[in-house]
């Protein structure tokens, strides 16, 4: 099973960017989609956006639909999301997932261990 890291979350301003990172390492990483989730405190883990496998394909929440950017680089075995126009509800722990391109975070078996972004106002 591949490992997954993300990274380049932080603290950031309302109307600021980030772009976070999902390092893979391990098995094939072009077979697959990769997903990012989010997680607030005393929420359910929700849909952020998804990539297909030859990362042709990007699908997003509506929340972030025009805001947020998914991309996949199969060479690097890596997928970043560009998050721009933050918003402090945008605040969560945001986890990678590598698996079938469900929009249900129940459908993967293989999760990063998460990068915090916290959005001021």
């Amino acid at each position: 099973q591949a490992q997954l890291v993300e990274s380049g979350g932080g603290l950031v301003q309302a109307g600021g960017s980030l772009t976070l990172s999902c390092a893979a390492s391990g098995r094939t990483f072009s077979n697959y989609a990769v997903a990012w989730f989010r997680q607030a405190p005393g929420k359910e883990r929700e849909f952020v956006a998804v990539i297909s496998n030859t990362g042709n394909s990007g699908y997003y929440a509506n929340f972030v639909k025009g805001r947020f950017t998914i991309s996949k680089d199969n060479a690097k075995k890596m997928v970043y999301l560009q998050m721009n126009t933050l918003k402090p509800e945008d605040t969560a722990v945001y986890y990678c997932a590598e698996g079938t391109g469900s929009y249900y975070a129940y459908e993967y078996n293989n999760w990063g261990q998460g990068t915090q972004v916290t959005v001021s106002s």
